[in-house]
């Protein structure tokens, strides 16, 4: 009935609720009695606050720690530098009496000793060859070589146990590998934190004393 009327306003206004409203704005902001405003202790509602945030424990790492996890797992101490080349000079003198005594057995079997760049092949080839099987044979044997015995070394796996034959023939290749690299390979013991050569570290056997 209210709105048929299209001059009639479509908007009732309420004097009271408009007074009443504006009064309210433009009266000062009451305070509420100490009494009951609620008391808060601020460091109960800090360490409330602190009690409830989560600890996330971080490990800290110094940028300084800059430590290896050794290799050899095991007690014995790495045979040094100097037994080794006593070892191997043992071993190069056993190689030279050898390589002397097949020499003397062709001049024996009147056999000519002049050199030539057609024999000198030929020579090399039995040297290579002496050597080889030189360290076969104790590759086969599953025992140290008569260099390490006369030092007084022994050839051990990274656990302290006595290798395979198979460990010592990956060890006598690659020393072979170490020897063509201009040496290098031994060398590399010097420079070494446990003082292993490439042979060592791909056979992961190593000479000690004992």
């Amino acid at each position: 009935m209210l709105f048929r009327d299209p001059h009639a306003p479509k908007v009732i206004p309420i004097p009271t609720l408009a007074s009443s409203r504006e009064l309210q704005r433009d009266a000062p902001p009451r305070r509420a009695p100490r009494s009951a405003m609620p008391r808060t202790n601020p460091r109960r509602t800090s360490e409330s606050h602190r009690d409830s945030q989560q600890h996330l424990d971080f490990e800290v790492v110094s940028p300084l720690d800059t430590q290896v996890e050794a290799v050899i797992s095991c007690d014995a101490p790495v045979a040094l530098p100097t037994h080794r080349m006593i070892a191997a000079a043992i071993d190069a003198s056993m190689f030279l009496i050898a390589l002397g005594l097949c020499f003397g057995m062709f001049l024996v079997a009147g056999g000519a000793a002049a050199f030539s760049r057609q024999n000198i092949p030929y020579f090399l080839g039995v040297a290579i060859g002496l050597q080889l099987l030189y360290r076969l044979l104790w590759v086969l044997g599953n025992g140290d070589s008569p260099g390490l015995r006369f030092a007084g070394l022994r050839i051990v796996d990274f656990d302290g146990r006595p290798p395979t034959r198979e460990q010592r023939a990956l060890r006598q290749m690659v020393s072979l590998l170490s020897l063509l690299s201009a040496g290098l390979g031994l060398v590399w013991a010097l420079v070494d934190e446990e003082n292993l050569t490439w042979h060592d570290h791909i056979s992961k056997t190593f000479p000690t004393p004992g």
